[in-house]
């Protein structure tokens, strides 16, 4: 399955885990990433070990619309054009109502939804001409916000629209889908073992998840669900059975 593949936000964490997969599956891999230098050309290097010139890093700020169309032109010359866009950088922190500034609404939309947006948009006709896909990094608390996390929440939400209505707009050339995570990775904020425990207790597996159950469900919607597009997988292991 040899495909060209943009990942945002993929110098760790899930993302990284992500490009791992697809470098696995023979796709050659665009990294993004805003400030995590070190982890990227690390990664970077990994892969283009594994096979020569199959990886290639670049930096950006994707509230920056300007640095968004610079990753998109990158996206569109490298390896001959780009087919698959993975939507994963995200800003994540808690905000209390009352005290949310224009600088955390702005984070957090621009990250997790405008930035998203305005790729989709700026690589549209190279993932037409190339019948590519889209996947989304969304969030299972898109569907029920998380308490504390209101501005989080509803750019979640607002990704998991721009999902089913991209759909609609780039079909049949581009198939869009995502995927919803839950207690996957802890968040990189303090927890403590007790929030964990109850979280967990919330979850019909009583176990967290691992980047490789989110890695191999984007996988299957770039590589398997050719008859797939509007959909969002939740790999939350029950989680939202327990609202």
């Amino acid at each position: 399955m040899q495909r060209n593949v943009l990942i945002t936000g993929a110098a760790k964490r899930i993302g990284a885990t992500i490009a791992k997969q697809l470098h696995r599956e023979d796709c050659n891999i665009l990294l993004h990433y805003r400030s995590s230098a070190q982890d990227a050309l690390a990664l970077c290097g990994e892969l283009n070990r594994l096979r020569p010139d199959s990886a290639m890093a670049m930096q950006a700020d994707l509230l920056n619309l300007n640095e968004v169309e610079a990753i998109a032109f990158a996206a569109k010359k490298a390896w001959g054009g780009i087919d698959v866009l993975i939507n994963n950088a995200s800003a994540f922190y808690p905000t209390t109502m009352g005290e949310v500034t224009m600088q955390q609404w702005d984070e957090l939309i621009g990250s997790n939804l405008k930035a998203p947006f305005f790729l989709a948009q700026s690589l549209m006709d190279t993932l037409k001409a190339r019948q590519g896909c889209i996947v989304n990094i969304v969030d299972i608390h898109a569907e029920r916000g998380l308490p504390g996390f209101s501005v989080y929440s509803i750019a979640k939400a607002g990704l998991a629209a721009m999902t089913r209505i991209l759909a609609k707009e780039l079909g049949p050339e581009v198939r869009v889908n995502g995927v919803a995570p839950g207690a996957i990775i802890w968040p990189e904020h303090d927890i403590s073992e007790q929030d964990k425990r109850e979280i967990l207790q919330r979850v019909a597996l009583r176990c967290s998840g691992e980047p490789d159950d989110i890695a191999k469900a984007v996988l299957f919607l770039v590589r398997d669900a050719g008859y797939m597009t509007g959909q969002i997988l939740t790999v939350d292991g029950g989680r939202t059975l327990f609202y």
